[in-house]
């Protein structure tokens, strides 16, 4: 089995090349010309774009073939004071810009929309919200002019006191969304309400892929083994060009199991990955540690020279 590390939207490693500079709604309000303010939410747009083809020569460079985009690359994109505002022409060649990149170095890229990204909510205000933060990250990536393989990750949200109702308003409420919208999306397994089974009964009924995340699983397993799991997640990318993809962190400490750590302990990754090797063609991994980049870098150090590991560059192994 091939398997690529990858990390999320930030270096700890490249110097001031944050894709994810802003401006606050209060301090917007405050500058008395608002063609001047949306003018100034440009330009930090403009930087944060720059950063992010920054960061992926960077990723180039150290033979990283998986990125998570940042989805603060427009500062208040999707705040009701600015609803009314496109900034997708003037930002369209700083897009154009990274989605060539990434398509010529044949990365694989996605977003993970905020936890208030939530489809099993019984608020009307919330759904519009969601669904309207879903459209902008989608216009993001046609603004790169990237297919579907670029993917948006959310989780299925609250149980809101009843864990069936909820579910089943996600089904419904995820499936009115726009093909160009649903074509892009993955489901994850959370660490406090949907486990791995339930999220995958999820991806079946919806026809999209799940991302298994590992740590999550841990911490709320729901009574099963994510290996034996593994086969159904599979065969929810049969459709797909790209290979399955999970998600990889360590505990922080036994008092905030959730928390994420620093860097990834390598047992209990390598674990999992030598018990689906033998099933498993391709896997991409993402690696949501702290220390991003740099916690990348010391996994691979880690794996270095384990039985049954082979390094392939710097940011692939094959296991088996």
């Amino acid at each position: 089995m091939i398997v690529r590390f990858g990390y999320v939207s930030m270096s700890v490693i490249v110097e001031n090349a944050s894709p994810s500079k802003t401006m606050t709604a209060t301090h917007f309000q405050k500058i008395p010309d608002r063609e001047a303010a949306i003018r100034k939410l440009e330009r930090i747009a403009e930087q944060n774009l720059h950063n992010t083809l920054r960061l992926l020569k960077h990723n180039r460079a150290h033979d990283i073939h998986m990125y998570r985009f940042s989805s603060k690359l427009i500062p208040l994109l999707t705040h009701d004071i600015l609803r009314t505002w496109d900034p997708f022409p003037t930002l369209k060649p700083a897009f154009k810009a990274v989605g060539d990149y990434v398509k010529e170095h044949k990365m694989r890229v996605s977003f993970h929309p905020d936890h208030f990204t939530v489809f099993s909510t019984p608020r009307e205000e919330v759904l519009k919200n969601s669904i309207y933060d879903l459209e902008q990250h989608v216009n993001m990536l046609e603004a790169m002019e990237l297919d579907a393989r670029a993917k948006c990750n959310i989780h299925i949200g609250g149980t809101y006191g009843n864990k069936e109702e909820s579910l089943q308003r996600f089904l419904k409420q995820f499936g009115a969304l726009p093909t160009r919208i649903k074509q892009r999306m993955t489901l994850e397994n959370d660490d406090k309400t949907f486990t791995s089974r339930e999220t995958l009964t999820a991806c079946e009924a919806c026809n999209v892929p799940m991302v298994l995340d590992i740590h999550h699983h841990w911490v709320n397993d729901g009574g099963d083994d994510m290996t034996a799991l593994w086969p159904s997640i599979v065969q929810t990318w049969k459709e797909e060009e790209i290979p399955p993809k999970i998600h990889v962190s360590s505990p922080k400490n036994e008092k905030n199991p959730r928390s994420h750590a620093d860097f990834v302990e390598v047992t209990f990754l390598l674990a999992f990955l030598r018990a689906i090797a033998p099933s498993t063609e391709r896997l991409d991994v993402m690696i949501e540690a702290k220390k991003k980049d740099e916690a990348l870098f010391k996994l691979m150090s880690d794996l270095e020279g384990m039985e049954g590991v082979e390094t392939l560059d710097q940011s692939t192994i094959r296991i088996g």
